[in-house]
């Protein structure tokens, strides 16, 4: 195989979570350029019809579907869909997820509840579904877990939203442990601060844009592509030995800190 037929995701299906905007969004396409059919998920229909375009439009091949990771009748049904349309998937990227900004003493049970279901227990839901598929059929799979750099440094006022993404580090690690000797490879990335939608209320603050400058080394924004490479060749043949791994793409954020 070549340097580049390694990277090459053609003949392969990739289920995204949350990728009707923002990173899930930009990593659909990117998949979809390299290769595989995209299956686009999301809980807002027309955002999903959005993404679906945009990578048509592109020449690549998706197609939309409801999904809320949060409700387990919501992941059974989509399953069930992909079931009856003969659809074998070989890649599963969890994306979706929520933020929430509040000190911990602030933090409600039903705000704890709501993040850890959407970022945490979704990942479950999603990723059980596919192993148990790929296992039953024999065949190797890679999932990806898109987890923080709040993975393994915690930072005043976002605790809940650590402890969600921290647990997602040690479920891709489980994965990894559990499912590796079945042929599949679960690994994580871990974005650091990327200009989006979830960091308007950041990237609008003048003291806040002035700090993250100073403290990454490479004095910028992270942005929504900046996390496609990564995944990419996580989802590729390229990566087929590597498995439990975080890669973090944070503008050096973690070598310093």
């Amino acid at each position: 195989m070549t340097q580049h037929g390694s990277f090459d995701l053609r003949g392969s299906t990739a289920v995204v979570t949350g990728s009707s905007g923002g990173i899930g969004r930009a990593i659909a396409a990117a998949l979809a350029g390299a290769g595989a059919e995209v299956v686009v998920t999301g809980r807002r229909d027309t955002h999903v019809a959005e993404t679906v375009e945009q990578i048509r439009s592109a020449g690549g091949s998706a197609a939309g579907y409801p999904l809320d990771v949060r409700s387990a009748q919501s992941v059974s049904a989509l399953f069930d869909t992909l079931d009856r349309e003969h659809r074998r998937i070989d890649i599963l990227v969890n994306n979706a997820g929520v933020q929430l900004r509040k000190p911990l003493l602030e933090v409600t049970e039903e705000d704890w509840t709501s993040v850890l279901d959407a970022n945490l227990t979704g990942a479950f839901r999603m990723g059980t579904q596919v192993a148990r598929r790929l296992i039953a059929q024999r065949r190797p799979g890679k999932i990806i877990n898109i987890a923080s750099l709040t993975s393994s440094i915690a930072r005043p006022g976002v605790g809940t939203y650590a402890a969600s993404k921290g647990g997602l580090l040690m479920l891709t690690r489980a994965m990894a442990a559990e499912w590796g000797p079945h042929g599949l490879q679960a690994n994580a990335i871990g974005p650091g601060v990327l200009a989006t939608d979830m960091t308007a209320e950041l990237t609008a603050d003048p003291d806040y844009d002035a700090w993250l400058r100073r403290r990454t080394p490479a004095g910028r924004w992270g942005s929504a592509h900046d996390v496609t490479g990564a995944a990419v060749f996580l989802c590729s043949p390229a990566s087929d030995f590597v498995n439990g791994q975080i890669l973090y793409v944070d503008g050096g954020v973690t070598a310093v800190m």
